[in-house]
């Protein structure tokens, strides 16, 4: 026990190995995306939050997932900033356990909440007479929590197992954050029962919210397929082509990292789709998905112009 926490008490993340004039323009370019980030998701919590016109199901679910990219982001960035500025690569045992929970909380927490806003985009386009029934508030609410607590249970149980893993075989963790293949690496005993659970809890989170969301798809494009005029279907199109974008852009990258029923011999090549979903990812969210929104953009540029008056008004 005593050399389990004596071997346990901090890890060092390795990052990426490049030059000290590499790392200042990795740094510059993941502080610019993150600053993006936080800007472009705060700015859509405040006007959905401030515009009446904008309390609907849809909006709703964008703020959540706006909260979870703020999230996301913060888990790693940070950290990683911190790293590649000035060289103590260090983290703690209990910030390691609590940074591979979060990230993958929040990763799991996004599928839930992306396929419950793929049956939000089927309600309202496939069923649009019961929509207002269908997806009030209570129901809203409820699916939000609903995903929160299965992406708290489900990530919980292998996180308690991976911390309770002896780590006698080293400290050093090749990645630059504390990824649960990376993890494994280090231990000195089998860790074949929780490659196997991570693997299955993957495969389960990620396939069953893809295939969800392709049937519910499915449905919408074959409803939008009927709409008589080509206005009518190309704003019925626009509204969903986003959210799709975002969710296979999503999937293909986690399924790349995790399932997969080996993790050992990949840490490597997870790096750059772990930092496409840990930064790009939630930095071209809100820009592919709300901000290109025809609602969103019309009651922006109605603030916007309306501050304008305010700040330079005309005599």
């Amino acid at each position: 026990m005593e050399n389990r926490t004596a071997a346990a008490e901090e890890f060092i993340l390795v990052g990426f190995q490049i030059g000290w004039k590499a790392k200042i323009l990795v740094s510059v370019g993941v502080s610019f995306a993150y600053i993006l980030t936080l800007l472009g998701n705060v700015v859509i919590l405040c006007i959905v939050c401030l515009q009446r016109c904008l309390h609907t199901p849809m909006y709703f679910f964008l703020c959540n997932l706006s909260v979870l990219d703020l999230c996301f982001a913060s888990v790693t960035v940070p950290k990683m900033l911190q790293n590649l500025l000035s060289g103590d690569k260090t983290i703690s045992f209990a910030g390691c356990m609590a940074q591979s929970y979060f990230y993958f909380l929040m990763g799991t927490v996004e599928y839930f909440l992306l396929t419950s806003m793929s049956y939000d985009r089927y309600a309202a386009i496939c069923n649009p007479l019961h929509y207002p029934t269908v997806m009030n508030g209570r129901v809203c609410a409820q699916m939000v929590l609903g995903c929160w607590l299965g992406g708290v249970l489900s990530v919980l149980f292998p996180t308690i197992l991976i911390s309770r893993l002896p780590y006698c075989r080293s400290k050093v963790i090749n990645h630059f954050f504390c990824d649960s293949g990376p993890l494994l690496e280090l231990s000195c005993s089998d860790t074949h029962i929780i490659e196997l659970m991570d693997f299955l809890l993957s495969s389960v989170v990620i396939l069953c919210s893809l295939s969800l969301t392709i049937i519910s798809y499915a449905y919408i494009i074959s409803t939008i397929l009927h709409i008589p005029t080509t206005t009518g279907q190309r704003k019925a199109f626009n509204t969903c082509a986003s959210h799709l974008t975002l969710f296979l852009m999503s999937s293909s990258i986690s399924i790349f990292m995790y399932v997969v029923p080996s993790q050992k011999s990949m840490s490597e090549i997870r790096k750059i789709p772990a930092v496409l979903s840990s930064i790009v990812n939630p930095l071209l969210s809100p820009f592919i998905y709300t901000l290109r929104n025809d609602m969103v953009k019309k009651v922006f540029k109605e603030n916007f112009i309306q501050s304008k008056n305010l700040v330079f008004p005309s005599i």
